[in-house]
């Protein structure tokens, strides 16, 4: 028989590193036993020569290699490309374990290396010994830690491509790896088990269905969403609090307790603009369940700490403040059960066991619990806690009450509450509108609402909030979308009254003018959530203006300007602390107008909001709607797009979304999650830091605004002229899956405002429009525009050397060009050619503006950055590119192979080809790790 196709990978050959070469292959020789297995022979050497054909693209001529590649893959019958994709896909699900694995050994290494005078990059320890160094003291470090409100804010936007399924046998398979790594010791016969299980897992995963058979349920993606919650993050909280008390030891001799700083959030079961599974019946649910998963959890780390305080008043004094609370504890919960003689005798689990009891009898439906118990919430949970820290400070073991079980206990409800993550809401700015039409015309007060002009509607608001009355009819039928809008305020009014922090913000899609806000408020009045008293509003509530696209965002600060003039809301304002949030969308101004000017509209839309709060005296946090890829705000790491805001914004706060994929990718694995968390951290640290000391002077960046608006203009116009050309919309139809991915059941929400059917680019949502682009290697989204607009720039030496000075100066700029030319590295439009020529006529006129841009843009970049390759400034992520190339351009001409055959495929066998395309929508997913 012919000799069989086998992997292995060569540190040496592919630039990576031994380890994760090592890694590689062992995990590639298992799935390669596991297809031999399930598919035999000459499937495995099926799959080995495609990638062999693909691997020769780079060396010798196109043309010829990709299409012996694509002459073997038109051969093929359906169920062979089948299995070739979940055998790619696999491969792909398997890497990027190792590659996170990697991730995790290179900075364990560093922790060891780490030194008190040479801390590791990145870390907590770096930001607090940075200060030191610039001669902070104690108390000014620990003023700096107060100004910290950092809150990650978890969403179920649709760029998670994978089920749960293939999710938890991929967390199975890294935790093995983590037991082979050359930091953890293993016996032989413990090796030989750890592979073992390797080899099921595996033969697992390639037996898995990669695709969901229908779309997940708002209440599937709020457990998603929870799992991450209830473990990674659950224990990150405590992890980060206690690396920075460390840091505070270690550099200033004592670590007094502070407040935690990370909080979290949430918009899975809230946000419901443009979804209308997210019902007032599902957020509630959602409340609820956050609330029960708390619970659960303080439980299991009572009864932690219930075996970890065993101290018997016949050891040690129990300070009489601890008596009295169990006297008290005593006439209000009973514990269902008879004291031992030994409970009697150790009044911290006693006092523990009280605790439990009220917890147990929260979690009983409402009408179970006992009329006692409501009054027991997060604060008096809380207080409790701080009892016994300061009884066991009186007894002398203040020690264990800080590092042991009750210190961590106290750290996660400051940082979780009852609550878990405070849930956001959000609703488009258009339904508010229609459901104040309504309840003005039926209340008989204006018959046309929607016809009226701002002034004119500014005017009825004003006079309808300042009544005491609600507009509301009694008995009145309303329409349902209005309904729906009045039943979400109810829901929020409920929740608030239970748990304060359970709701967090009240955000409005698409906020374009004043009245935007003041028609919510006027909703929140009718559900009893806003009410104006002696010339004071009372509102427990935030409203978050939202601007998405370029024209938002440019006028964002006139717009605010415009609202915290308005009397009205300026009390607002005042009733929330003076303080406001400011959402900004990353995803819609990026598909609006292009890469380079939603980069500068957002950074100028931030320098100038920081600086309009800072003058109308304003606590502000912006809220950063980042999406997981460049297209869509991603990128580069947190830590170094928070560097890289202007400092006006750096006052501590900060929230940003954690999206689809991301969210697995950053908190499927502790390390992983902890590491990520402490970028964070550290950047805020340092940004709010130098913040302080800059005071009001004017940012290093206000000579080059001109230069940045004239390179983001030309950008755009770019951008928009290939866009907006006739033929483009079908073009791009045509070229990309866009028809596929409409209906591949990745999440609840639709791809597009209006339905899956009806999908233009006008109503197509910023997520799919980067997916199809991604999937076909164009990355458009992330780079496209740069090549005419630089080309232009540099042909002027002095601007040309003015730009290479703002690369290496300016952390901005540095990071929109780098983010730029890693997308560049990751497009490959060799394959992408191979998508154009579906287009009919062979349409090759677009195909030809990308790849002149590109040309144009990788020329000046190089030139810029002094490199001779894209990416040679990181070469890690260049060689790691370079390595699944071959291995993904199998996948796209199987791709392409699918979408050939699905045009010409009777009714009758296209639903088959459609879930073979769904698989390869996941394989190529997988394999660039992203989607949208």
């Amino acid at each position: 028989m012919k000799h069989e196709y086998k992997l292995d990978i060569k540190a040496e050959e592919s630039g990576l590193s031994e380890p994760l070469a090592k890694q590689l292959t062992l995990l590639g020789t298992l799935l390669e036993q596991a297809i031999r297995d399930q598919a035999g022979p000459k499937m495995l050497n099926l799959m080995g020569k495609l990638h062999q054909l693909c691997g020769q693209v780079d060396t010798q001529d196109n043309a010829t290699l990709c299409e012996g590649a694509d002459t073997q893959i038109q051969k093929l019958s359906r169920d062979q490309i089948v299995w070739l994709l979940h055998a790619y896909t696999s491969f792909f699900h398997l890497a990027n374990q190792a590659e996170q694995q990697e991730i995790i050994r290179i900075n364990w290494e560093r922790v060891r290396q780490s030194r008190i005078d040479k801390p590791r990059p990145e870390s907590i320890d770096e930001a607090i010994h940075h200060l030191q160094k610039q001669g902070y003291a104690r108390e000014q470090v620990l003023q700096l830690l107060g100004q910290l409100d950092i809150q990650p804010t978890l969403t179920a936007h649709p760029t998670e491509a994978r089920r749960r399924s293939i999710l938890f046998k991929q967390q199975r398979i890294s935790g093995l790896l983590a037991g082979l790594n050359q930091y953890s010791s293993t016996t032989p016969p413990e090796t030989e088990r750890i592979l073992d299980d390797l080899y099921n897992q595996i033969a697992l995963l390639l037996a898995t269905d990669e695709v969901r058979a229908e779309r997940p349920t708002v209440k599937q993606e709020i457990h998603q969403g929870l799992y991450f919650m209830r473990i990674a993050i659950w224990e990150v909280a405590v992890q980060i609090y206690r690396d920075t008390q460390r840091a505070l030891q270690q550099y200033y001799g004592e670590a007094p307790d502070f407040p935690p700083f990370l909080h979290y959030r949430s918009w899975i079961g809230g946000d419901r603009d443009g979804n209308p599974h997210v019902t007032p019946e599902i957020t509630r649910w959602t409340i609820i369940t956050h609330r029960e998963t708390a619970l659960r959890r303080y439980c299991t780390e009572l009864q932690e700490l219930y075996h970890e305080l065993s101290l018997s008043e016949r050891q040690v004094g129990i300070p009489p403040a601890l008596y009295r609370s169990l006297e008290q504890d005593a006439r209000e919960t009973t514990l269902g059960h008879k004291f031992s003689e030994q409970l009697q005798r150790e009044p911290y689990r006693l006092k523990i066991s009280y605790m439990m009891a009220r917890l147990g009898k929260l979690l009983k439906p409402p009408n179970q619990t006992e009329t006692g118990e409501n009054t027991y919430n997060s604060k008096r949970f809380i207080e409790d806690l701080q009892l016994l820290k300061r009884c066991l400070e009186e007894s002398g073991f203040g020690k264990i009450s800080r590092h042991g079980r009750l210190g961590r206990l106290l750290i996660l409800t400051q940082t979780f509450g009852f609550h878990l993550a405070a849930l956001d809401v959000r609703q488009h700015s258009h339904i508010h509108e229609k459901a104040v039409a309504a309840l003005l015309q039926i209340a008989g007060i204006t018959r046309d609402y929607l016809a009226l002009s701002e002034k004119e509607r500014l005017a009825v608001l004003s006079a309808q909030l300042q009544k005491p009355h609600p507009l509301r009819v009694p008995n009145s039928v309303l329409p349902e979308s209005t309904q729906q809008v009045l039943e979400t305020f109810a829901v929020i009014r409920d929740a608030i009254a239970q748990e304060p922090e359970a709701i967090g913000s009240y955000v409005i899609s698409m906020t374009h003018t004043i009245s935007d806000l003041l028609e919510v408020m006027l909703l929140a009045k009718e559900a009893q959530l806003w009410q104006l008293q002696d010339g004071k509003v009372i509102c427990p509530l935030d409203f978050v203006p939202l601007f998405e696209t370029i024209e938002a965002l440019e006028a964002a600060d006139k717009r605010m300007l415009a609202l915290i003039k308005h009397p009205i809301y300026r009390q607002q304002i005042a009733a929330r602390g003076h303080f406001q949030e400011i959402m900004l969308g990353y995803s819609d101004s990026s598909k609006d107008g292009g890469y380079w000017m939603a980069n500068w509209a957002l950074h100028k839309a931030q320098k100038r909001l920081g600086k309009l709060c800072h003058q109308q005296k304003i606590d502000f946090r912006l809220f950063h709607g980042r999406g997981g890829t460049v297209g869509r705000g991603g990128g580069r790491t947190s830590q170094t797009a928070i560097l890289a805001m202007p400092p006006a914004v750096h006052n501590g706060r900060i929230r940003f979304t954690e999206q689809g994929e991301v969210i697995s990718f950053r908190y499927a694995l502790p390390a992983m999650a902890r590491r990520h968390t402490e970028q964070i951290v550290n950047a805020m640290i340092q940004a709010t830091a130098v913040a302080a000391q800059s005071g009001d002077k004017p940012s290093d960046d206000s000579y080059h605004e001109d230069l940045m608006e004239r390179i983001a203009q030309q950008a755009m116009g770019a951008y928009r002229t290939l866009i907006e050309q006739d033929g483009f919309w079908s073009w791009y139809t045509q070229v990309t899956p866009i028809e596929h991915i409409s209906h591949l059941p990745i999440a609840s929400r639709p791809i597009s405002r209006t339905s899956a059917t009806e999908v233009d680019f006008k109503n197509l949502r910023a997520i799919p429009w980067v997916f199809a682009w991604t999937q076909t290697r164009y990355l458009v989204p992330g780079w496209f525009g740069l090549g005419q607009a630089l080309q232009k720039i540099m042909g002027d030496e002095t601007l040309q050397e003015t730009l290479q000075k703002m690369y290496q100066q300016w952390p901005f700029f540095n990071t929109v060009i780098d983010d730029a030319q890693r997308e560049m590295a990751r497009a490959r439009l060799k394959t992408a050619s191979h998508y154009a020529r579906l287009a009919n006529q062979n349409e090759t006129r677009f195909h030809d503006i990308i790849v002149a841009d590109f040309e144009k843009a990788r020329k000046i970049i190089l030139e810029m950055s002094g490199q001779q390759e894209l990416l040679d400034n990181t070469p890690t992520i260049q060689k790691t590119i370079i390595f699944r190339n071959p291995y993904t351009d199998v996948l796209n001409l199987l791709q392409i192979e699918l979408m050939k055959r699905y045009r010409q495929a009777p009714e009758n066998e296209k639903g088959l080809l459609r879930q073979a395309l769904f698989l390869s929508l996941n394989g190529i997913a997988a394999a660039m790790q992203s989607t949208g």
